[in-house]
C-alpha cells in the first residue's frame, strides 16, 4: 500500500491477473467478475443483476439465511428481519424451508428430502406466479452458517435451480462464509451437491482477502451482458484496486502453497471423527455435521424431541474462553457450536479443543443429573409415550440459573427434578 495507492479506474495488470486466476478455480460458465469490497456488497449487487436480467422482482430465500448488513439484505435475511417486532418483512420476498434432515420438517429418514425440500420452492413459485408476481432469484448460503451448520441435501440445488429457471429466475451461490477450500474436498461448497451443478451467480467474501476488505461477484456473460445494457454504469472506487488484487493473489498463492484444502479435508476429518466420539459420550450431543472445517455440533436436551439446550451451549462458551478458546454458537435456538477456524488450524488444536468441550459437557451433565443410559431410557419411554415414574423415564428437569453480583462468568446449572 505503500508503494501504490490508486482506485479502480486506472488499468493495472493485477486485475486481469486475479480475475484469470479466480476464475480458473470456477466453472468455465462462470467468467465475469465484479470485485467489490465486503460480503454485503457482493450479495447486493448480485440482486441487482438477477432483477436486471430477469426484469423480475420476487426473490426466494431460505429460513434463518443471512446474506448480509445492507437494507437489501436484511430484506431477504430472516435470521435478521425476524429479530424485529412489529415489522412485516418485504412482500416481494418469499421464505422456503431450510433443507435440514436433522431438525427440519423432512429429515434424515425421509425417502427423498432433496426431492421434498426443492418441491416447498416449487409450491412458493406457483403462489407467486397466481398473485402476478415473477421470480427473478433463489439465493442460498451454499452451507447455511448462521442458520446452524445446515448441509443440504444432495441433489437439493440441482431440483431447485430447475425450478426457478423454468420460472424465469437464476439461481445465486453466497460462498461468503464457505469458500475458497473450507470445506475439503472441493474449493466451493456448491460443489459439493455435484459436477451438474452450475449457479448462475457466485458471491464470495470474508477469506478471499485473509482480512483484507474485498469480495467479489462472478457470473455468466449473459447476465453480466444485461447489467451493462441497462445503461447505467457500475463503477466501485475500492473494488478491484490494484493492492487489493495483489493481496487476492497471495491468499490463493498461499491456500495453493500450504495446501490449506487439503489441510481443511485431513484436520476437519479429524475433528468430525473426534466431536463423533463425544457424541457416543454425552446426552447432550445431539447431531455433528459438516464438511472439512466448517463443522456443528447440536447441543440438545432430548435426542427424540430435539429440544434445544441453547443455555448450555452458552455455558460451553463461556468456559472454553476461560480457556482463550473463542467458539460461538447459532441456528435459530442458538445451540449449535460453530467450528469455523482458519484453514491452518491442525490436528493438535483440534485435539485440545475437544479435550475442554469433552471436559465442560462432563461438568456440565453431572450438574444436570444426565447419563446416557437414563436418557436412553427416557427416550424410549417418551417414544412409547409412558407416564413418568421413579424408575427414572421420563424425568424431566429444569434448570435454575442465579447469578450473584460477584460472580464472574455463569454459575453451574442447578437441578431441580418435577
Amino acid at each position: 500500500m505503500e508503494l501504490l495507492n490508486t482506485n479502480s479506474r486506472f488499468l493495472h495488470d493485477n486485475l486481469v491477473l486475479y480475475a484469470q486466476r479466480l476464475q480458473a478455480t470456477l466453472p468455465d460458465k462462470l467468467s465475469v467478475c465484479y470485485f467489490v469490497n465486503s460480503g454485503s456488497e457482493a450479495n447486493d449487487l448480485a440482486l441487482r443483476l438477477a432483477w436486471q436480467y430477469t426484469g423480475h422482482k420476487d426473490i426466494i430465500t431460505l429460513e434463518n439465511a443471512y446474506h448480509g448488513h445492507v437494507s437489501s439484505l436484511i430484506d431477504i435475511s430472516p435470521y435478521k428481519f425476524h429479530q424485529l417486532s412489529n415489522v412485516q418483512h418485504k412482500q416481494f420476498v418469499h421464505v422456503a424451508s431450510s433443507p435440514d434432515v436433522y431438525r427440519g420438517k423432512y429429515r434424515a429418514d425421509h425417502p427423498d428430502p432433496s426431492t421434498a425440500y426443492a418441491d416447498d420452492v416449487k409450491d412458493i413459485i406457483h403462489k407467486v406466479n397466481q398473485k402476478g408476481g415473477k421470480i427473478a432469484a433463489f439465493i442460498a448460503e451454499s452451507l447455511q452458517s448462521c442458520g446452524g451448520q445446515v448441509v443440504p441435501p444432495a441433489g437439493y440445488f440441482q431440483k431447485v435451480a430447475e425450478h426457478v429457471r423454468q420460472a424465469g429466475g437464476v439461481f445465486i451461490a453466497d460462498e461468503v462464509q464457505v469458500g475458497f477450500g473450507r470445506v475439503g474436498t472441493h474449493f466451493w461448497a456448491f460443489q459439493l451437491q455435484g459436477e451438474d451443478f452450475v449457479p448462475d451467480i457466485v458471491t464470495m467474501g470474508k477469506p478471499i482477502g485473509n482480512g483484507h476488505p474485498m469480495s467479489c461477484v462472478v457470473t455468466t456473460k449473459e447476465v453480466a451482458q444485461a447489467f451493462m445494457n441497462s445503461g447505467m454504469e457500475y463503477f466501485n472506487t475500492f473494488g478491484g484496486n490494484p493492492v487489493s488484487c495483489a493481496i487476492g493473489l497471495a491468499v490463493l498463492d498461499v491456500i495453493e502453497r500450504e495446501d490449506l484444502q487439503g489441510n481443511a479435508l485431513r484436520v476437519g476429518g479429524h475433528l468430525t471423527r473426534l466431536l463423533e466420539k463425544q457424541k457416543e459420550k454425552h446426552p447432550l450431543v445431539g447431531d455433528i455435521r459438516g464438511r472439512g472445517l466448517f463443522v456443528g455440533l447440536e447441543l440438545v436436551k432430548d435426542r427424540v424431541k430435539l429440544t434445544p439446550a441453547a443455555a448450555e451451549a452458552q455455558e460451553v462458551i463461556y468456559k472454553l474462553k476461560e480457556d482463550h478458546i473463542l467458539l460461538s454458537a447459532d441456528g435459530p435456538h442458538r445451540n449449535v457450536l460453530k467450528f469455523k477456524p482458519p484453514l491452518c488450524f491442525s490436528a493438535e488444536d483440534a485435539d485440545m479443543v475437544v479435550e475442554k468441550i469433552d471436559q465442560i459437557l462432563t461438568e456440565l451433565e453431572k450438574a444436570l443429573g444426565l447419563h446416557l443410559p437414563d436418557m436412553q431410557a427416557e427416550n424410549v419411554a417418551a417414544k412409547r409415550k409412558l407416564p413418568a415414574d421413579e424408575n427414572g423415564q421420563q424425568c424431566r428437569m429444569k434448570v435454575v440459573r442465579k447469578r450473584a453480583s460477584s460472580q464472574q462468568g455463569p454459575p453451574a446449572p442447578k437441578v431441580i427434578k418435577t
